[in-house]
């Protein structure tokens, strides 16, 4: 029988804390159960919210961008939203058409880059 390798050995260890873990959960879980902890919940047995912007994610971005908002990182993309929409809110409020003219060129660009980025994305699968 050939020797343990030492990270073999790490992960075995890891492996059996990870399934101790889980098992005291399911069991605290259970004890919830069972006490009618879990019942009094007001979302108890509802599935859960859907979180914000969800459905207008494409799936392919979903779990990478829930990865990412869980790490408390913006993806680039989220930030030229943020400047689209500030695009927008001036080019309404804008007091004269030369303003308006400037704002309207910068959101079209804006835009147009912010399109292709996706694009890109998405042909790539790339978050």
């Amino acid at each position: 029988m050939p020797p343990t390798r030492p990270d073999t050995e790490a992960r075995k260890r890891r492996d059996a804390a990870l399934q101790s873990q889980d098992e005291a959960i399911a069991e605290h879980l259970a004890q919830a159960l069972r006490s009618g902890e879990l019942r009094s919940a007001p979302s108890f047995g509802k599935p859960l919210a859907e979180p914000e912007g969800w459905s207008q994610t494409p799936v392919e971005f979903r779990l990478p961008f829930k990865i990412l908002k869980n790490a408390s990182v913006r993806p680039p993309e989220v930030e030229l939203f943020h400047r689209r929409a500030a695009l927008r809110e001036a080019l309404a409020q804008a007091p004269s058409a030369e303003q308006r003219l400037v704002l309207q060129r910068q959101l079209a660009e804006l835009e147009q880059a912010l399109a292709l980025r996706l694009e890109g994305m998405r042909v790539s699968g790339r978050v």
